[in-house]
């Protein structure tokens, strides 16, 4: 039991008297805890309440668990599907042919935002860095594995029941093996990289994660210098991709410029044709969709009759550079998770994500103003702090409605899904599920359900 002196003294039904001035509240079973005591105050009041309550009015699950972070990664993955799903049929939510910001640019940083998030919960109590880090790094080894299998071209997309892969023409990036290096970088971050002080304030929570900071300054730095200094020379392709060279036709790209953010000369292109080497990246480029390389533009189509020579070239959006800045979204979020470690109050909470949320969004907005633009190809610092500022806002007001006023019957379905978004993600947008599917034939292999139900898209 312990006692803490307040300005207002309780009355016999356990609630606080406001008439009076002083008196020593005794509070059981708290553990000394004072925000136990102070909830007295203002009991109708749901910002007074804990984030960790488990009432009729909270939504914190038994486990434990923050029912607005299962929501808000169960809704990443509905929007997820409706982007893949629909973005043939309404462009304008498909992702950006280059420059811009759309509905499906959204999904990606969002994902590593909570893994971020879900990270500063893992590894608040650590009995040891070191099993801690063995953990880690078998995580993120069973990811990229997953990735690479997934979607290093080993299946080939619906409609085709043929599978294997060429290792000369492997693809080596991705969405899960980006997710695996971001979490692996960040886990280690939060393993080794944090001091001993105590929180109390914003300020000391700065002070306790400096060095978290200092390394996303120093990635963003680094992003820059190589994106904005490295000189970008002429460079080939070929198509088919893995043909013979004589029965290939060859492009030239002329480039021979620094600092260039357009989809031909940029350096992070270059950068991955140096180490991965162009027969091991996506060979369908989000930039085949501009006005210059689609007379459907912003879908795809067929090329215009003076497209430029990059048009057909490989790019991967999931590439080296790039992942440079995915790896400061996951430190990002990590940084928004403290604040659920260490805050339990529902008003500091929301006032400590909406400030720097509302102030990356701003930073973003003028970056973009001032050239430096929003880019999810080539994840742009703007994009990053764009899209860093519109998940924690999202946070925020999930966890207003979900975990502060207890709105979760209408989010059962979003909190399911993101209690499984890995396993969802593995089966629909990575296409196993239809490809299980289409697995079951009548006679023909076209007679499937897949195609009784009219999905016949080619991945």
């Amino acid at each position: 039991m312990a006692s803490y002196q307040l300005i207002k003294e309780a009355g016999e039904d356990g609630t606080l008297d406001l008439q009076r001035k002083d008196c020593t509240l005794h509070v059981e079973g708290c553990n000394g805890d004072v925000e136990s005591a102070l909830q007295k105050i203002y009991p109708s009041s749901p910002l007074s309440r804990s984030g960790s309550d488990t009432g009729a009015n909270g939504a914190t699950s038994p486990s434990g668990r923050l029912v607005s972070l299962d929501v808000f990664r169960g809704l990443t993955v509905v929007l997820m599907i409706l982007v893949d799903d629909a973005g043939g049929i309404l462009p304008a939510i498909n992702h950006s042919p280059w420059n811009g910001l759309t509905l499906a640019d959204v999904v990606m940083p969002f994902f590593l935002f909570m893994v971020g998030v879900s990270l500063a919960l893992v590894y608040k109590n650590m009995s040891s860095r070191a099993a801690a880090s063995k953990k880690a790094i078998f995580r993120a080894l069973k990811l990229l594995i997953f990735g690479v299998f997934l979607q290093g071209g080993y299946f080939h997309g619906i409609n085709n029941l043929t599978y294997g892969v060429d290792m000369d023409l492997i693809r080596w990036m991705g969405i899960l093996q980006r997710i695996a290096v971001a979490y692996l970088v960040a886990a280690m971050c939060e393993i080794w990289l944090r001091n001993d002080e105590k929180v109390n304030s914003g300020l000391s929570l700065l002070k306790k994660y400096k060095w978290h900071w200092i390394m996303m300054l120093m990635l963003t730095t680094i992003y820059m210098l190589l994106l904005y200094g490295l000189f970008v020379p002429d460079w080939e392709y070929q198509i088919p991709i893995g043909a013979p060279s004589e029965e290939a036709k060859i492009f030239t790209v002329k480039c021979g410029v620094h600092g260039d953010t357009g989809p031909a000369c940029n350096a992070a292109g270059m950068i991955d044709r140096m180490i991965l080497g162009v027969k091991h990246l996506y060979r369908r480029p989000i930039y085949a969709r501009t006005k210059q390389c689609s007379i459907n533009s912003p879908d795809y189509g067929p090329l215009p009759t003076n497209a430029p020579s990059w048009c057909q070239a490989p790019f991967d959006p999931e590439g080296i550079l790039s992942t440079v800045m995915a790896i400061v979204t996951c430190l990002i979020g990590l940084q928004f998770g403290h604040i659920i470690v260490h805050f339990k109050d529902h008003r500091n909470r929301l006032l400590l994500w909406l400030a720097p949320s509302s102030a990356f969004v701003v930073l973003g907005v003028l970056c973009d103003i001032f050239g430096m633009h929003i880019n999810k190809a080539l994840y742009s610092v703007s994009y990053t702090c764009v899209t860093s500022g519109l998940a924690g806002l999202l946070l925020a007001t999930i966890y207003l409605v979900v975990d502060v006023y207890g709105c979760r019957r209408f989010a059962l379905v979003l909190e399911w899904m993101g209690m499984h978004a890995l396993l969802i993600y593995i089966l629909v947008a990575c296409n196993i599920l239809p490809l299980i599917l289409q697995g079951f034939y009548w006679r023909d292999p076209s007679n499937n359900i897949l195609s009784l139900v009219g999905i016949r898209k080619q991945t």
